[in-house]
């Protein structure tokens, strides 16, 4: 049985139908109808019945089998699946905006990691029971990132993790043994390796560096690689250290010394696969998700059976991935609460992630998936993501993360593009950071 499945668009009347009806309470002075704020998250998950499910969409269609089967089960308490947008920016102004309309229109949220803080804070979600999700058998940084305040607030779907591509037959025919694990490595190599001919007109490397959210991830990898981090655990701004410094310079130098190609200011994530996989570049910090198309046998890829993949390079040792991802939440305004947990339960469960993986290469939440040997036999890759999920860290985790991603791409832009020095851009990245922070 086939899901039913809407589009944010098909659902704009019956939003703004909401929205009148919400300022019309608003001016009556508010409705006894709405949703009371439980004692304890056990005491919130009340009610069953048919359920929406609210997500970007899945190209994989894993999603949608996961979705199917529930449907079959659960005949009484089936799924629509509601559409967004491919933008994350645009995915999570609609999600904003009915949950400020306290509409029951989304019940199970998909939720970009970097947003938890912030709807949990106005209470967009409901903190999750204990035992909503194993845990114990999930990578602890997946968990972290599902938190606010030491609570569970969202249910870890899928996880992410940086990787590092690199040419291995110029390794090996520039005589160097192994792949770098530090950048001053990565430099040493690159003089041998574009020395060859075969080299001729290559960069050393890229990563992502548009002023974009793709930017706030490779400045908070330099800088924790570095040693150093964006804010502490109480969500104050740290970028006025040494570490910090030391980790923007990698970045700055990369472009003074030409080891990044100059256009690299305009990369996002497509932008960074395609130089790789043109053969533009000798090493590449990306996601996962590259591997395939750099795999291609069709003739579309030159660097097929050419790459291998490692972990980030840091200043030390290997470097601090950010980690990705999205975790599945639940609205404190849909009416069947209790489906709506349950439905988390059967789609985040190691069964489903297990099941998925046959159709989609997203990274699961679950440890031992990435050294099954069925799973690794199609993703070789897999061991390797392992180890830079463990060392992976969130992205700053504030409730102000709108202000605070677009103040870091401001700085760190200015900087790699030669507009302030390192210094300037980030006293004036920690000035901006303190005042949103004291909002």
């Amino acid at each position: 049985m086939r899901q039913r499945r809407h589009t944010w668009q098909t659902l704009l009347t019956t939003t703004a139908l909401a929205t009148a009806a919400a300022t019309g309470l608003t001016a009556c002075g508010g409705s006894s109808s709405e949703p009371k704020a439980s004692s304890s998250p056990a005491a919130a998950f009340e009610g069953k019945g048919p359920i929406n499910y609210v997500s970007s969409r899945d190209a994989s269609g894993a999603a949608n089998k996961s979705i199917e089967e529930w449907n079959t089960a659960h005949p009484d308490e089936k799924v629509t699946f509601i559409e967004l947008p491919d933008s994350a920016d645009q995915q999570r102004q609609q999600l904003i905006q009915n949950a400020q309309i306290k509409s029951d229109t989304f019940s199970v949220l998909n939720l970009d990691v970097v947003w938890n803080s912030e709807f949990a804070a106005n209470k967009w979600v409901l903190p999750l029971p204990q035992d909503a999700v194993p845990t114990d058998k999930m990578i602890p940084a997946t968990v972290n990132a599902a938190k606010y305040r030491d609570n569970l607030v969202g249910a870890p779907y899928y996880t992410d993790g940086a990787l590092f591509y690199f040419r291995q037959d110029l390794l090996t025919a520039a005589g160097v043994a192994a792949p770098p694990k530090t950048w001053d490595e990565m430099k040493d190599a690159c003089k041998k390796i574009l020395a060859l001919p075969d080299a001729a007109g290559m960069s050393c490397y890229t990563g992502q560096f548009d002023k974009n959210e793709a930017l706030t991830v490779n400045f908070s990898e330099a800088v924790a690689s570095a040693g150093g981090s964006v804010v502490d655990a109480d969500g104050k701004p740290t970028v006025d250290t040494a570490e910090a410094r030391k980790g923007l310079s990698l970045l700055v130098d990369g472009f003074k010394e030409g080891l990044f190609p100059s256009d690299a200011v305009t990369y996002l994530e497509e932008q960074g696969r395609r130089a790789f996989q043109d053969g533009k570049v000798v090493f590449l910090r990306n996601w996962p998700f590259v591997y395939a198309s750099l795999s291609a046998t069709d003739g579309s890829s030159k660097v097929a059976g050419k790459f291998g993949i490692t972990s980030i390079p840091g200043t030390d040792g290997p470097g601090v991935s950010t980690l990705g991802g999205r975790n599945l939440a639940v609205s404190p305004f849909t009416p069947n609460k209790a489906t709506a947990l349950e439905f988390i339960k059967f789609f985040t469960s190691e069964e489903q992630a297990r099941k998925r993986l046959e159709l989609s290469s997203r990274a699961p939440a679950y440890a031992d998936l990435y050294q099954d040997q069925a799973v690794v036999a199609k993703r070789p890759f897999f061991p390797t993501l392992l180890e830079s999920l463990q060392n992976a860290q969130p992205r700053p985790k504030v409730v102000q993360y709108g202000a605070t991603t677009k103040a870091i791409q401001e700085e760190a832009y200015a900087a790699i593009t030669g507009q302030k020095t390192t210094d300037a851009a980030l006293t004036d990245m920690q000035s901006k950071l303190k005042e949103i922070a004291a909002k």
